[in-house]
């Protein structure tokens, strides 16, 4: 989001060809209200603007999900603007013009992080897990039935977006080996 159309064509065009799906604002207004009616994993606004300026959208986007990446681009920084950015929870704060290249992995790395912390917050609310069938109680789940038990993988999958591959640890197939077992797996490779 900026307030020059020619940056925001050009980033949301950039982006875009790089396969993400881009929304694009030309204002801090046109980006608050895009916030409060989607979820984005991750903004891009310049900090000048007026009347509504980059710190205000990136306040509201953390309000909205504290785990939404705001990169604040700016052509005017100063210490105190990159301080009011990083006090308020700004994912990182680039100078205009900036190379493409570095903007690509500032991206790449806010949603390297953004994909961490949502694995982490799986994995801590994978609190109940059945030692029997190693079911994970949902506690999320809505309805009358609040613990809900569903399957790792079906959790996993639906919460983590994660893909199951199953396998065997090399342990396990040597002791499937051992009992004389086949699981198509070569232990030469193991």
């Amino acid at each position: 989001m900026d307030d020059d159309p020619l940056i925001v064509a050009a980033v949301g065009s950039d982006l875009e060809e790089k396969g993400y799906g881009v929304t694009t604002a030309d204002s801090g207004e046109k980006a608050i209200d895009w916030l409060n009616r989607s979820v984005f994993d991750l903004v891009i606004t310049d900090l000048i603007m007026m009347p509504v300026n980059g710190i205000a959208v990136l306040r509201k986007a953390k309000e909205i999900d504290p785990d939404t990446a705001v990169i604040i681009l700016t052509g005017f920084g100063d210490m105190p603007s990159a301080i009011d950015a990083l006090r308020f929870d700004a994912d990182d704060y680039l100078l205009k013009p900036c190379e493409p290249q570095e903007l690509d992995f500032k991206i790449s790395r806010c949603i390297e992080r953004l994909q961490l912390k949502r694995r982490i917050g799986i994995y801590e609310r994978m609190l109940s897990v059945c030692p029997m069938c190693k079911k994970i109680r949902e506690d999320s789940a809505k309805g009358s039935d609040p613990e809900q038990w569903v399957p790792m993988e079906t959790f996993l999958h639906d919460k983590a977006e994660m893909s199951i591959e199953p396998t065997y640890c090399p342990s396990c197939a040597k002791d499937f080996h051992r009992l004389g077992i086949d699981i198509g797996i070569d232990l030469d490779k193991l």
